[in-house]
C-alpha cells in the first residue's frame, strides 16, 4: 500500500495476493431465488475439485477477495455469491440475503460437489451463522417475517446445510458494530452538526487528541457514552417501529379494500438518515479492549473527519433494512445469538490487530458457538487482511496456513501441484 493510499480516507482496504493457480474455469451462473429476486454467482472452478468454498457478503461483491486464489491454492473451487443488495444499506434485509444465500447453496449441490463449505470474513460472518442456523431447522420453525413484519418464506425455501463452515475476522453483527461506533452526542436527527458536548469523544474536554496522538478516554465517560450510545439506538428503533406499522397497516388495508391509495402506502419509503456512525472510542484510545491495532476505524486513519461525511454504517436505510441489519436490539443477524446453531465443523481464525472485532467480542463469538469440531486460531493482520507491521505477511497469507490444514484434515484436499 502506497502512504497516498493510507492517508486518503476510506481507503487502504486493498492487500497483494497469490495468483490462482493453472487449472481454473470461470463461470457466471443467474439464479432465481424462493421470493423471485435475480441475483449471480460466479464459479471458479478448479480441475478435479470435489469440494467448494462460498464466499459471500450481505452488502459487498467479494467476486475478488484476496481470500479467492488462496483457496484455489488449497484445492478447492470457489463460489463467490452475489446480493440484491450490493453496496446498498438502504434495502438491506438479511432475512432476504438468507433467501440469495440458499439459491447459490442448492446451484452447489445440482452441480455435483461432494462437500460445500461456507466462508464468512467481516459482515460475511454473521450472515453465514445466520444462514447456518436456519437451514439446520426443520422448515415450519424457521424465521417467515422480518423484524418490520414483512413476510419472507425462509420456511419454503431450499436451504442445504454446508459441511463446514470457516470463519475470517468475523464481526459480530452489523447491529452490535454500530451499536459501539454510533455517535451518540448527536442531538438533533435531523442536523449532522447537532452536538452535545459532554458526550463528544472527539472534543479535547472528553480526552480526545489530535490525530495521530492516541486519546485516553476516563472510564467513567466511556461508561457513559456507551450507556447513550444505546439510548440513541433504542430512539431510532422506536421511529424504524412506528415507520413500519404504518406500512404494515397500509398493506393490510389494501388487502381488504383493493384501494390504490393503500397501495401506494404501502410502498412509499419512510427513509431514516442516521447522522455520524464513526464513533467509537476504540478507534483512537488502544488501551479500550487492547490488541494490535492500528490507530483510526475500518474506514480510514481519521474517523474524526469521516465521523461528519458520507462514508458509514447505516447511514440511509429503510425501516425494514434498519431493524433487520442495524439495529443491535432487533436484528436477528448477530453471530452470538446464530452461533449455538452453528454445529458443523468449524475453523475460526481472528485477526489480532482487527479493528472491528476485537478481542472481547470475539471471545465471545467463539465461546458461543456449537460446533463440536470447533479450531480456532489467532494471526497478526487487521481486518482487512493488511499486516500489522512492514515486511510481514498479509493477515490472508497467515490465515492460509491454518485454512490448508484445516482443509486436507477435514476434507481431504490437496494443493494443486506446484502452488505449494
Amino acid at each position: 500500500m502506497s502512504p497516498i493510499a493510507v492517508d486518503r480516507l476510506g481507503a487502504g482496504r486493498d492487500v497483494d495476493t497469490a495468483p490462482p493457480p493453472p487449472g481454473v474455469t470461470v463461470s457466471v451462473h443467474r439464479l432465481t431465488t424462493a421470493d423471485g429476486a435475480t441475483v449471480e454467482g460466479v464459479l471458479h472452478a478448479l480441475a478435479g475439485a470435489t469440494t467448494v468454498v462460498t464466499v459471500m457478503h450481505p452488502r459487498q461483491s467479494l467476486t475478488h477477495h484476496p481470500m479467492v486464489p488462496l483457496f484455489l491454492r488449497a484445492g478447492v473451487s470457489v463460489w463467490t455469491q452475489g446480493t440484491r443488495s450490493p453496496n446498498n444499506d438502504i434495502a438491506l434485509v438479511h432475512e432476504q440475503a438468507l433467501l440469495d444465500a440458499a439459491a447459490g447453496h442448492a446451484r452447489l449441490c445440482d452441480l455435483g460437489f461432494t462437500s460445500v463449505l461456507v466462508f464468512g470474513h467481516s459482515g460475511g460472518g454473521p450472515l453465514a451463522a445466520f444462514y447456518i442456523e436456519q437451514a439446520a431447522l426443520e422448515p415450519e420453525r424457521r424465521i417467515d417475517v422480518t423484524p418490520a413484519g414483512r413476510p419472507v418464506p425462509l420456511p419454503g425455501t431450499r436451504m442445504p446445510v454446508p459441511d463446514g463452515a470457516i470463519f475470517l475476522a468475523p464481526h459480530p453483527g452489523q447491529g452490535q458494530v454500530l451499536r459501539h461506533c454510533i455517535d451518540p452526542s448527536v442531538v438533533d436527527e435531523a442536523d449532522p452538526m447537532s452536538v452535545d458536548p459532554a458526550l463528544d469523544m472527539y472534543s479535547a474536554r472528553n480526552g480526545f487528541a489530535p490525530p495521530p496522538e492516541p486519546s485516553r478516554y476516563p472510564a467513567d465517560f466511556v461508561a457513559t457514552y456507551r450507556a447513550a450510545q444505546a439510548e440513541r439506538i433504542a430512539r431510532i428503533d422506536a421511529r424504524a417501529v412506528a415507520a413500519a406499522e404504518e406500512a404494515t397497516q397500509a398493506r393490510a388495508r389494501h388487502s381488504r379494500s383493493r384501494d390504490p391509495e393503500d397501495r401506494r402506502a404501502a410502498l412509499a419509503p419512510r427513509i431514516i438518515t442516521t447522522y455520524r456512525t464513526d464513533a467509537d472510542p476504540a478507534y483512537v484510545d488502544p488501551t479500550i479492549d487492547p490488541n494490535d491495532r492500528h490507530y483510526g476505524s475500518l474506514f480510514g486513519r481519521r474517523p474524526d473527519l469521516i465521523n461528519y461525511g458520507l462514508v458509514g454504517f447505516g447511514r440511509i436505510t429503510t425501516p425494514d433494512s434498519w431493524l433487520s441489519t442495524w439495529s443491535a436490539n432487533h436484528t436477528r443477524a448477530d453471530f452470538v445469538r446464530c452461533a449455538p446453531g452453528v454445529t458443523v465443523p468449524t475453523l475460526y481464525v481472528e485477526f489480532s490487530g482487527d479493528q472491528a472485532a476485537r478481542p472481547a467480542a470475539g471471545a465471545r463469538m467463539v465461546a458461543a458457538l456449537g460446533a463440536a469440531d470447533l479450531t480456532h486460531h489467532v494471526v497478526r493482520g487487521q481486518h482487512f487482511g493488511q499486516p500489522v507491521a512492514d515486511g510481514e505477511p498479509t493477515g490472508y497469507a497467515a490465515a492460509a496456513v491454518h485454512v490448508d490444514h484445516w482443509l486436507a484434515e477435514r476434507f481431504g484436499t490437496a494443493p494443486p501441484h506446484g502452488t505449494r
